[in-house]
């Protein structure tokens, strides 16, 4: 067992006694969760470009409520961004929620899985200002932001198997590499497996917008993504960003608030008794576009 899995593991016994019933989300109620298992789906918008929606996945999982959770938003009128604990003058982890307050964020998700020392990501992962890992992986897909063209498309996801990524990470400042899930010709990449988990993720549809994407309930990445591709999301491209208890979506816009944290990982803790948010190094979070300043006359 290695560092990440016995870290979790005592912390995830610490917790056993708080978690007498299983919850879908930290701030959800057993009423609520019993009465969105019933929706097979809705978007309900909390402002302007952006909006939460509840799916029922088409087949049932073992555990819990079966529901996919996505806030997709326009990336016209919220920007992306990568926060990192390596950046200069953090050098804390935070949950999802913690990022969000800490930066005034309207939201926030794991940005990718990392390595053993707990900050720095497992492939290339870098913003106009800090390097978090300068490492490029074998993984296929590239999510790329904070665009230095403004006549380019603000957000991608780029695969590298139809696309020269260089040459598209060239034009952006913030690269995160990841697992790919969703080709760019729109098929599943991913054989199927007996590892479930709960899972964290981010894909962009046929308009542009951004998904990011939070499942409690455990799939196999194989079938999580067929989920994905029957429900009417239009995506057009889709990465892995993380698994398991540290899966984690914060929400906090238009008066909503939700914290939505993953539990079950095969061969790690396989149960649905997890109800809190671990600190994370990394994240993607959103926050309104800031405005260009006004040229003044002279």
């Amino acid at each position: 067992m290695g560092p990440r899995a016995i870290l979790l593991a005592a912390l995830l016994a610490a917790i056993l006694p708080a978690a007498a019933t299983p919850a879908v989300s930290a701030s959800e109620t057993a009423a609520e969760v019993a009465a969105a298992a019933t929706v097979p789906g809705e978007w309900e918008e909390l402002e302007p470009g952006l909006e939460l929606g509840s799916f029922a996945a088409p087949r049932q999982s073992s555990i819990g409520d079966s529901r996919i959770r996505i806030l997709r938003f326009d990336p016209g009128l919220w920007e992306l961004r990568l926060l990192n604990t390596s950046a200069p003058g953090e050098g804390e982890l935070h949950t999802a929620r913690e990022w969000c307050r800490r930066h005034g964020l309207a939201a926030a998700i794991n940005a990718s899985m990392y390595q053993k020392d707990g900050r720095t990501s497992v492939s290339l992962m870098r913003t106009r200002d800090h390097v978090n890992n300068a490492y490029v992986s074998k993984d296929k897909t590239f999510l790329v932001c904070d665009r230095l063209d403004p006549s380019a498309q603000p957000v991608r996801i780029v695969d590298r198997a139809c696309d020269d990524w260089r040459e598209a990470a060239a034009g952006y400042g913030t690269i995160v590499q990841s697992i790919r899930m969703i080709s760019c010709r729109g098929h599943n990449v991913w054989s199927q497996q007996n590892r479930r988990y709960s899972t964290a993720a981010i894909a962009v549809d046929r308009d542009g917008r951004v998904l990011m994407i939070h499942c409690r309930s455990p799939y196999s990445t194989h079938d999580l993504i067929e989920h994905l591709l029957q429900l009417p999301l239009d995506i057009t491209g889709a990465m892995y960003l993380e698994g398991g208890p540290e899966a984690q979506l914060f929400v906090g816009a238009g008066g909503v608030e939700k914290e939505f944290v993953g539990s079950f990982e095969s061969g790690l803790w396989e149960s649905d008794l997890n109800r809190i948010a671990f600190p994370v190094p990394n994240v993607l979070g959103i926050a309104p576009v800031r405005a260009a300043p006004q040229k003044t006359s002279r």
